[in-house]
């Protein structure tokens, strides 16, 4: 099987899964985007991947993404990509530039530097706010008791609108509690986005409402 085919059996494979477990809950495969997690992955298989016709994409740091689809994304003006990984107040500029949706926003530094970078360019990226549901200090993400308090505060003091939530359950833990919470924060907040769910749990979050899910070896494979 060469890459392109395999690539692309992955990717029908996966859409496959998400239709399954959207109608299993009685949703509209429609409503569930799939976000392919890129980072690390080498040029052919992202290409392989653009092949398919997937124009979603997922990356963790910002330099790393302006290297990959600077290029790529003038020869695809419907490319869309995701910032999922951790933001330092000092990118925010170039994260507001590069990308069409911030996943990652958990602080007010962050969201003061990402309302400046907004206010000089013009343009605001959709932005979703990281919740650390499993409280690891290791991770990035607001706590649970003080989502509602940081996303009130994200819309009215710094005039930026929050489209939704993300998060990533511990490794060790069953995911579905933990989705089950970031439903209920969107819920209660007004939330409709919520970008849950990786390549060994997203029909779990299928379930529990993922509008996105993001998956990256089950797309392309062992990162590179």
């Amino acid at each position: 099987m060469t890459l392109s085919s395999e690539i692309a059996a992955a990717r029908a494979s996966i859409i496959e899964r998400i239709a399954n477990a959207a109608k299993a809950a009685g949703r509209s495969p429609d409503a569930i985007a799939l976000v392919a997690v890129s980072k690390q992955q080498p040029d052919e298989r992202i290409d392989a991947m653009l092949a398919t016709g997937q124009r979603l994409f997922g990356e963790n740091r910002v330099q790393e993404a302006q290297v990959r689809w600077a290029e790529r994304r003038a020869a695809s003006p419907d490319l869309r990509l995701r910032l999922i990984g951790p933001l330092q107040s000092n990118k925010a500029g170039d994260a507001v530039r590069l990308f069409d949706a911030i996943d990652s926003l958990d602080r007010p530094k962050l969201a003061a530097a990402i309302a400046d970078a907004v206010q000089k360019q013009g343009r605001c990226p959709q932005l979703l706010v990281q919740v650390n549901t499993g409280e690891e200090p290791q991770k990035a993400g607001v706590a649970p008791a003080d989502a509602d308090a940081f996303i009130a505060a994200v819309q009215r003091e710094y005039q930026l609108p929050v489209a939704g939530l993300m998060c990533i359950p511990p490794a060790d833990e069953e995911p579905a509690m933990h989705f089950a919470l970031l439903a209920k924060i969107a819920a209660r907040n007004g939330l409709s986005e919520l970008s849950m769910g990786m390549s060994d749990d997203f029909e779990t979050a299928i379930r529990f409402g993922a509008t996105q899910v993001r998956v990256g070896s089950a797309l392309f494979g062992a990162r590179g």
